[in-house]
């Protein structure tokens, strides 16, 4: 049940694709890139986000743009979330103009935001009290791999929804990890995955700030590590945004704030001790009260005191 399923982009039951109609909501770094994966694998696709300008360039990419996510479900058998946290999808499903309240019965709501593993499991509850379905499924791999169709999904729910939604999947992700039937499982995968992420993007600030504390070249040091056993796909990913004095969000430092408190919340309910979780979301936390909490999570390395970044580069 643990092994990934390589569907691989494209791989589509060409049957089911035009009475299949799909919905995403929320249009940010990582649903932007799914919806226009769905796009090109032949989906109509439809979309609501808040921000009006990031709808105009979908629909002129050929997705169908709603106001909200009521108008949405109304029009698709899937529904998939793609937004911040467990408020944002209490919001968009069961909110005001809410996407459950136009759902038809058994339609599929794939929730791919990261939550704490008892809200999946909530979710999937109430869900089933309005005869829909839920697969628990959040997502890695950063926009470039969303885009390409090619992130990972950490999934868990009953065996009917995979039955109802293969070719879906197929179509926003390269891997599909079925971890089993309860869902919580998949949220649960993927804070353990967070609490890496955080504590390797901790660390490679950290290694960064002393290579410019002892007046090491950034650029010399970053091609080093990148060739030696210090490496991280964090590091790699990470530090350029530091090379190139450049912040600008592809996942804010105020996410890893939320994400590792959810790592050490659920650590704290059984008792289990998580010393570099903690010391990461406190680096974390450190970074949001100086105000770059809006900035990409590579500016923690801005909690050092006494090192001068490289400055922004000319675009």
């Amino acid at each position: 049940m643990g092994l990934p399923t390589d569907i691989g982009s494209g791989a589509i039951n060409t049957e089911s694709i035009m009475s299949r109609n799909v919905g995403v909501i929320g249009l940010g770094a990582m649903g932007y890139g799914v919806a226009s994966s769905l796009l090109r694998a032949g989906f109509n696709v439809h979309a609501c986000d808040v921000r009006k300008e990031v709808l105009d360039k979908f629909a002129a990419a050929g997705g169908v743009a709603c106001a909200n996510p009521a108008e949405l479900a109304a029009k698709v058998d899937v529904v998939i979330t793609l937004v911040v946290n467990a408020a944002q999808t209490e919001l968009v499903l069961f909110g005001e103009n809410g996407a459950v309240c136009a759902m038809k019965p058994g339609s599929v709501v794939i929730s791919s935001a990261t939550v704490a593993p008892d809200f999946a499991v909530e979710l999937g509850q109430r869900l089933a009290e309005k005869g829909l379905l839920l697969l628990d499924a959040p997502v890695s791999g950063g926009a470039a791999r969303a885009a390409s169709g090619e992130m990972t999904m950490m999934t868990s729910g009953p065996a009917e929804v995979y039955a109802k939604i293969e070719d879906v999947l197929a179509g926003m992700a390269g891997k599909v990890y079925r971890l089993g039937d309860t869902h919580g499982i998949g949220s649960k995968v993927k804070i353990i995955n967070q609490l890496l992420a955080g504590v390797h993007i901790a660390a490679s600030a950290e290694a960064m700030a002393l290579g410019l504390r002892e007046g090491v070249n950034a650029d010399a040091l970053y091609d080093v590590i990148t060739h030696s056993a210090g490496n991280s796909w964090m590091f790699e990913n990470r530090v350029p945004h530091i090379l190139n004095g450049d912040y600008t969000p592809l996942s804010a430092v105020d996410i890893f704030v939320k994400d590792l408190g959810l790592v050490l919340d659920t650590a704290r309910r059984s008792k289990f001790p998580l010393p570099l979780s903690a010391a990461a979301h406190q680096m974390f936390m450190m970074a949001s009260t100086a105000g770059h909490g809006g900035e990409d999570d590579s500016a923690v390395i801005k909690i050092f005191p006494g090192i001068d970044l490289p400055p922004a580069k000319a675009k």
